[in-house]
């Protein structure tokens, strides 16, 4: 049996801005994970199992835009061919390929990217395909492009490299150094975030008054410049503020909610020293800056305040 892992990640910084050149910064969120098994199995074809999603068929019998199917087909096109079989199942009849995730889907901690990265990494060292961080990094990119549309590519690189990432699109990949760990309390509003929508509406907004919103792109960007100095010299408390700050920004953006807004706002009551939406917005997940001994009151005003899960996971 072939065993590959990606973690779940979640955006400090910058969401939708970087999607216009602006910088964001990102992290890995390890108590989350999605997990890919291959094995040899006695029934010709490729049998998929996935039961979070409560999957379980032959490869055929998926569309060829199915997420899952879109990383086969994508990755292996001779997959489906006899001579693919016989020259590399080594007389196998087919093989399974089981998926499992511990990851809220559409939540923002980019699950279907990890599945994408543990399920191409699985398939690679299976198959004895060696494939670089980079060509998986590069490959799983463009499947998020055919389900999201117009990705960052931020999810993608953080969960492919499994650390905290300052990411502008187009240019190199800059790891950093957490000067001090933090720690943070993630709340998920239960809401599926509908990432393509929301990037969508902040064009047609752009497109309508691109002056405004290079000006509102460019505050986000000295944020998120500013928030890796502190991240990089210890000083994360003065994170707070920044979050605060960039929260306002999103709502501004219109992809924020009433629901990500009462969490923020329940979070900064209980203690955080500062709170903002994470991710595509209109749904999915917030974060909050805590001391480590306020964690658990955090928590529970989160969920006090109708948030369905939360998960206390540190930076650096």
């Amino acid at each position: 049996m072939t065993t590959a892992s990606a973690p779940g990640k979640i955006i400090l910084f910058g969401e939708h801005a970087v999607v216009y050149g602006r910088p964001a910064l990102a992290a890995p969120v390890t108590q989350v994970h999605a997990d890919v098994d291959i094995a040899a199995s006695d029934r010709p074809g490729i049998w998929i199992d996935a039961p979070g999603i409560s999957l379980r068929c032959e490869l055929n019998a998926l569309p060829s835009d199915h997420p899952i199917a879109s990383v086969i087909h994508n990755f292996f096109p001779p997959l489906s061919s006899p001579h693919f079989r016989e020259s590399k199942m080594e007389g196998q009849r087919g093989v399974k390929i089981t998926i499992t995730s511990t990851i809220p889907v559409a939540s923002g901690l980019g699950s279907g990217a990890a599945v994408t990265v543990a399920l191409v990494r699985a398939l690679a060292a299976h198959f004895n395909v060696p494939m670089s961080a980079e060509e998986v990094n590069a490959f799983a990119y463009e499947i998020e492009k055919i389900h999201h549309g117009t990705p960052s590519g931020i999810d993608n690189t953080v969960i492919t490299y499994a650390k905290p990432v300052y990411f502008v699109r187009g240019q190199p990949i800059e790891t950093f150094t957490v000067g001090e760990p933090f720690t943070i309390v993630i709340g998920d509003t239960g809401i599926s975030a509908p990432t393509k929508e929301a990037v969508g509406d902040v064009r047609k907004l752009w497109e309508a008054d691109r002056e405004k919103w290079e000006g509102v792109f460019d505050q986000i960007g000295r944020i998120v410049k500013e928030a890796r100095e502190k991240i990089e010299s210890g000083k994360w408390k003065e994170l707070g503020g920044l979050m605060n700050d960039n929260h306002a920004l999103l709502q501004q953006m219109t992809v924020s909610s009433p629901e990500l807004d009462r969490l923020v706002e329940a979070g900064r009551k209980a203690g955080a020293l500062g709170a903002k939406l994470s991710g595509g917005g209109r749904g999915g997940n917030m974060i909050a800056l805590v001391e480590p001994s306020d964690a658990e009151a955090v928590v529970r005003s989160l969920k006090e305040a109708g948030a369905k899960n939360a998960i206390v996971t540190q930076i650096g």
